[in-house]
């Protein structure tokens, strides 16, 4: 790979499409008995793991929901394994990746509010014991290509400290897809490629998506397939920028909105590379013993090209088209292949599943709001889990027109939050923009249709939707079943007993790229951490005798936490 430093940009690509030396599409074996597939034996045990999981792809951004995307790996590999089509994650990238990760809701971690941002002093507890951690407590080898983005301001929050026995890929949540750069503001810009621990200067210029997907064929390659592997792509794609290698845009010409035109772009490519991983399995002697899961981060951002219609709402919101995820799983090892399940599944629920297909245990014992769901997708069985608490965020802008008397007494509706419980589904405080928006396929989408299903009203606080009979959340039924509310309220407060405080910290103006080398990365020592915690307590607002000592920093600091919560919904 650093034998591509140097090279024009034009020969680069050349040589990258050349160069999928992995996984060749046209050699990719499309069903039972042909191409690079074994013969049917006894799979030792335990499986091969391969979580696949894409940043920002919408609910209707997928073939086989209906959509103008071309997705035919992800449509195939689908089709012959089990969708799942009552699965959910969370609204933003930093939070399901945490839940993923760690089996726990973002009330148990202190990271219920936004995201971990490039320049503060936060990351995935480090106390956590991690899903690769219990991975490699059995046996397994572990790998991490892609997106991390949960934190890296001391060496110990990087993938390689967090479980991960190598990791290639950004730390930050968003980057350029060839020059790895990333801004967090105004002049405060960075280089964001790193393998290991160290910054990979000289793969820049590469198409993210093509080399990840060539980096985990490479692991594959060099991997024995006698001993168990766990293999968690975390493509990049497609996140914004919306930036595509030329021959995949060709295909959408026709396409009139431009930003739809590039975002499908991206998806077809992002499929490809899942087309070629997949081929990789089969040529190396893993697919009989593996167990592929494919999985959205959160819902597609409408602005950006992407579409979760017919659900409401987008990126960023707790409606069911910023929760309502993409999923599947593929595998040889499946009892009952070739459906669709309804069984109700969350992100957190990967932790203990794949600990318990891996041989571990993991159960509630040790803290964990997963459950383990392999029976339900397997063979069919009822989903152990009957509800999700989607989030409970009090640092997020109250609702004008919430309070405590308006949850009888029982919660603030002032506060951001959402819980499914069985068929029902209750939301509180702001949730985001309620809109439903179409496909946005036309050159110039008219105003008239963007504004035609608006959300109406903003005088309220409390939303209830039966999600089973209404998945589009269209009737409000909060006013015909204050007894169905009185329920969810009380479960709310019941998960807001258990919650940690926030920890949200300011941001350290010691993260600058500059004091780097130029490069994203970690900057705090020991010491500095122990500072930084007491000082801010670990709690939900921050310290003002810090303030007083500091006022530049801190006016600076106070500026970006107010401008991060007014544009999360917009932004992020």
């Amino acid at each position: 790979m650093h034998a591509l430093t140097g090279l024009s940009l034009v020969s680069l690509l050349s040589f990258g499409y050349l160069s999928w030396d992995w996984a060749k599409p046209s050699l990719v074996a499309d069903g039972p008995g042909e191409a690079g597939e074994q013969p049917s034996a006894a799979p030792p045990q335990p499986p091969h793991i391969i979580f696949i999981l894409t940043d920002d792809q919408g609910y209707h951004d997928v073939g086989y929901h209906g959509s103008d995307i071309e997705t035919p790996t992800l449509d195939r590999l689908a089709a012959e394994g089990v969708k799942l089509e009552n699965y959910y994650i969370q609204p933003i990238c930093t939070p399901s990746r945490s839940q993923l990760l760690t089996g726990r809701y973002q009330i148990h971690t202190g990271l219920q509010h936004s995201i971990i941002r490039p320049r503060q002093p936060n990351c995935l507890p480090l106390d956590q014991v991690t899903l690769p951690q219990k991975l490699q407590e059995a046996g397994y080898s572990t790998h991490m290509v892609g997106k991390w983005h949960l934190g890296f301001y001391r060496k110990e929050c990087l993938p390689t400290r967090r479980g991960f026995d190598t990791f290639l890929g950004s730390l930050t949540g968003n980057v350029d897809y060839y020059t790895y750069d990333n801004c967090d503001g105004p002049g405060v810009c960075g280089f964001d490629l790193h393998e290991g621990e160290s910054v990979a200067w000289g793969l820049s210029g590469q198409y993210s998506t093509m080399l990840y997907a060539q980096r985990a064929s490479h692991i594959l390659a060099s991997h024995s397939p006698q001993r168990p592997l766990f293999l968690y792509v975390a493509f990049q794609a497609v996140h914004t920028p919306l930036q595509s290698p030329r021959e995949y845009l060709y295909r959408y010409r026709t396409m009139g909105n431009v930003a739809r035109r590039k975002y499908a772009a991206m998806v077809t490519c992002m499929d490809e590379a899942v087309h070629n991983i997949t081929w990789a399995l089969k040529r190396y002697g893993f697919y009989n013993n593996s167990v592929i899961i494919f999985s959205s981060d959160n819902g597609g951002q409408t602005f950006s090209g992407g579409s979760n219609w017919p659900l409401r709402g987008r990126k960023g919101t707790y409606w069911e088209g910023g929760v309502r995820g993409l999923g599947f799983v593929h595998s040889p090892l499946l009892k009952r292949k070739r459906r669709t399940s309804r069984a109700l599944v969350h992100i957190t629920d990967w932790y203990p599943t794949l600990v318990g297909l891996a041989g571990g245990t993991a159960s509630a014992a040790d803290g964990l709001d997963g459950y383990d769901v392999w029976p339900a997708i397997s063979e069919g069985r009822a989903s152990p889990r009957t509800e999700i608490l989607h989030n409970i965020d009090p640092l997020y802008n109250h609702a004008r027109h919430g309070s405590l008397e308006g949850g009888f007494g029982i919660w603030n509706t002032a506060v951001q939050a959402a819980i499914r419980v069985g068929e029902w589904k209750l939301l509180t405080g702001d949730p985001g923009y309620g809109d439903w928006i179409p496909p946005q396929t036309l050159a110039a989408f008219p105003g008239s249709w963007w504004n035609l299903e608006r959300m109406a009203s903003v005088r309220q606080a409390v939303w209830l939707f039966n999600i089973s009979a209404d998945p589009y959340e269209r009737e409000d039924l909060a006013g015909q079943r204050p007894d169905v509310v009185r329920t969810l309220l009380a479960r709310l407060a019941d998960y807001n007993r258990t919650a940690i405080p926030v920890r949200y910290p300011a941001e350290n103006p010691r993260a600058h790229p500059d004091f780097n080398g130029g490069a994203w990365g970690p900057w705090a020592s020991d010491e500095e951490e122990e500072e930084e915690e007491e000082g801010e307590g670990r709690a939900r607002s921050f310290s003002r005798g810090r303030r007083k000592k500091k006022c530049k920093i801190c006016k600076l600091r106070s500026f970006f936490r107010k401008l991060n919560t007014r544009l999360m919904s917009h932004r992020i």
